[in-house]
């Protein structure tokens, strides 16, 4: 293998997930995001995870702002939202912008286009086809209109019908090579009637014993002390020696917890 073909391979493998989920309503709180609990399970199912999400407006300058920030990362980037034919949906002349693209007519997009609704894709409809120049298009199985690929970020619907299954085939004609056949696995314990403080020294014993596995402790806030939400991830080698110790701690020290299982 040569050095370059060794370096991308590392670049790649270090390739994180964000989404970027525009829309004012979203802000506003007149609708609920239905993409980030079906991202991630489309994830897992890859071994993948997601590192971060964005929430932004519909404004073609935070739009731009916001991937001016993004592309500078080598993440996979997926943008949900905007790209429709309205006066509201910037996301396609600010993605333009923000790649330093023509927004053009795009000619694939024009004619997809035209064959799904003839004529009558005039006056407002086309308007969907213009898109940065160098925009590779994402094909759209329920209505044909496409969504775009501008280097490593995905501008879809923000219709889940439309959108979920474009991400999905994002991910398996793109990025296969970021599968993972061994994921990370997290697996999680209710902890009852111990105060967070006093695992503190055992949460500190575990991530100085067991390689690569991470804690996390969230105490239950409706009754202190009552419950704690506690959770091990990492390699699953690792993370079930770190469980056996667990346990066998919580039962050296008189502490009742329930198993609430894996991969939450």
């Amino acid at each position: 293998m040569s050095s370059d073909l060794a370096s991308q391979e590392g670049k790649n493998s270090e390739q994180k997930v964000g989404l970027i989920l525009i829309g004012d309503e979203l802000l506003s709180g007149v609708r609920q995001d239905k993409h980030m609990r079906n991202a991630i399970d489309m994830l897992r199912k890859r071994g993948m995870t997601l590192a971060w999400v964005r929430i932004i407006g519909d404004t073609r300058k935070e739009i731009i702002e916001t991937l001016n920030q993004t592309k500078l990362l080598n993440d996979v980037v997926f943008s949900f939202g905007g790209i429709g034919a309205t006066p509201d949906d910037q996301t396609r002349a600010a993605a333009a912008e923000a790649f330093d693209e023509k927004f053009i007519l795009h000619p694939e997009a024009k004619g997809l286009l035209l064959e799904k609704f003839g004529e009558s894709a005039y006056p407002h409809r086309i308007l969907m086809a213009e898109l940065a120049e160098n925009s590779e298009l994402i094909p759209n199985p329920i209505n044909q209109v496409p969504g775009f690929k501008l280097a490593n970020h995905h501008f879809v619907p923000g219709f889940p019908n439309m959108a979920w299954p474009m991400i999905e085939w994002v991910l398996d004609t793109h990025y296969a090579h970021l599968f993972n056949d061994n994921p990370n696995v997290e697996w999680r314990w209710d902890v009852l009637r111990v105060p967070e403080s006093s695992l503190v020294d055992m949460m500190n014993e575990i991530l100085a014993s067991f390689e690569g596995v991470g804690i996390s402790s969230l105490p239950s806030t409706v009754k202190r002390g009552d419950l704690i939400d506690f959770g091990l991830k990492g390699p699953e080698v690792e993370v079930t020696k770190a469980a056996s110790w667990l346990e066998a701690y919580f039962k050296e020290n008189e502490i009742k917890y329930l198993f609430r299982g894996a991969n939450y």
